[in-house]
């Protein structure tokens, strides 16, 4: 792999299937109670503009249980890009720590922090990309499915991060992706036409969501409004009424079609608590998967051995 991991589009399809492996050899260890302390000694730095259960738990843990030790930076200890430039924060951290996972706004923030950084960076989410999360994902779709090659994934929902890097990794990986988003929320134009310039799955934009599920194994949402975006809920509530993931959403999908979410969920809003409670969801497994994932990509970049 590369020095850093900050797109899924900076692997090639073998590293993204190395990490898949590894992933599940790192999640047996762990459920079998083998140590694996694999980045003894070392030390990584948290990163976080924007706050997350999910991130900090899986990061801190992932480090605890790979032998290595995680310092959580708040916004106001670090004041990325304010109190202090960001390669200036790059090039001392690169002195105290290993390496660096960071949860921020803007995506040239952490393209600029991994190119003033001498250690690894691990892009934690930015507005334009949540690559951790979709490679866990996946994960948990093979793990379900037994399989990723000529799976439909269908996407309900803003065109954001999340949906982008599900392009991204279509770039990759032949499955079948296909999104259903209003008018004006569309993904990245730019990453759309990466994907589909790679030529090795179908993907394809809908305004429909009963067109874009019609035959999927998974349907997979995130909330309408995206940390920051919280002036723009009520609005978003109006035009994205059509795009709950609900029971009769799924009739057009495959019967044994599964749901997912990336989490936290508005219940209520893009899915039902039926959805979300019901047999069809895997979201708590996905969500463990994080840990696994994140564990195989900090290995990978880490380990001095």
């Amino acid at each position: 792999m590369n020095k850093d991991f900050l797109s899924i589009a900076d692997l090639s399809t073998d590293e993204v299937l190395s990490l898949f492996n590894l992933a599940s050899e790192l999640k047996q260890k762990q459920k079998s109670g083998e140590t694996h302390h694999i980045l003894k000694g070392q030390t990584l730095g948290l990163i976080f503009l924007k706050p997350s259960t999910r991130t900090r738990i899986s990061f801190e843990v992932g480090m605890f249980q790979l032998g290595g030790h995680a310092l959580y930076l708040s916004p106001a200890e670090i004041g990325l890009g304010t109190r202090e430039s960001i390669p200036d924060v790059a090039r001392v951290l690169s002195r105290f720590v290993d390496g660096i996972m960071a949860r921020l706004f803007g995506h040239q923030d952490i393209v600029d922090l991994a190119k003033w950084a001498s250690i690894p960076v691990v892009n934690g989410l930015t507005d334009l990309l949540h690559p951790c999360q979709i490679l866990g994902d996946m994960l948990t779709i093979m793990e379900h499915k037994n399989r990723y090659e000529g799976i439909h994934v269908a996407y309900v929902g803003d065109g954001n991060n999340i949906c982008n890097s599900w392009i991204n990794l279509a770039a990759k990986l032949p499955f079948k992706f296909t999104m259903a988003v209003p008018e004006g929320y569309e993904p990245d134009a730019d990453i759309l036409a990466y994907a589909k310039s790679a030529g090795k799955s179908e993907v394809a934009v809908y305004h429909s969501p009963q067109e874009a599920v019609r035959g999927a194994d998974v349907i997979y949402t995130d909330v309408w409004a995206s940390m920051g975006q919280e002036d723009e809920s009520e609005a978003r509530k109006r035009i994205f009424a059509d795009y709950q993931v609900n029971d009769a959403l799924f009739e057009h999908a495959r019967k044994d079609a599964q749901f997912m979410h990336c989490l936290p969920a508005h219940r209520g809003d893009e899915v039902t608590d039926a959805i979300m409670d019901g047999q069809r969801s895997i979201v708590f497994d996905q969500a463990e998967n994080r840990l696994h994932i994140q564990k195989a990509v900090l290995a990978q970049l880490m380990s001095k051995q």
